[in-house]
């Protein structure tokens, strides 16, 4: 199993609207960045388990667990020119975007960016890293684990 953060802007998506989803499901559409695309194409399996974590809003941090519920196929939106994820360049048979779907697991007590950034055992995790703005990166065991552990106190994953 291999783990996740996976940032969401909560005004667009959030983890109380994962909630609200059709049997707690959805696809993660709308990544236009390569290198987190090759992540959910390439390296994401179902049954990772990942960190919902909100971005772009006044405090930013972790809002739940999620499970990667499907293996990676083409985004739709990329082919939808009323999408804002609309790519002209991308056709059903040569697909540039692709994405995964994601499951509800739990939503957790929030975790805010700033308390991430109290432990010298997260000092390297991707998403702390000064310019980071992946909306996917990887996290190590060794980091789930303390941020289940320490900081959302989670015995039962």
């Amino acid at each position: 199993m291999r783990y996740w953060l996976m940032k969401s802007e909560p005004d667009e998506f959030s983890i109380d609207d994962l909630a609200a989803a059709p049997h707690r499901i959805t696809p993660w559409t709308g990544v236009r960045n390569y290198q987190a695309r090759n992540f959910m194409r390439d390296s994401m399996r179902v049954g990772d388990l990942a960190f919902f974590y909100h971005s772009s809003c006044p405090e930013p941090g972790i809002a739940g667990i999620v499970e990667v519920a499907s293996a990676a196929y083409p985004d739709a939106t990329q082919f939808d020119p009323a999408s804002p994820y609309y790519d002209p360049k991308a056709t059903p048979e040569k697909p540039r975007w692709f994405n995964v779907d994601v499951k509800f697991k739990r939503k957790t007590r929030f975790l805010p960016l700033k308390a991430l950034k109290r432990y010298p055992e997260l000092a390297s995790m991707q998403v702390l890293k000064p310019g980071n703005r992946l909306s996917i990166t990887p996290v190590t065991a060794r980091e789930w684990n303390f941020i289940t552990r320490r900081l959302l106190d989670m015995h039962d994953r």
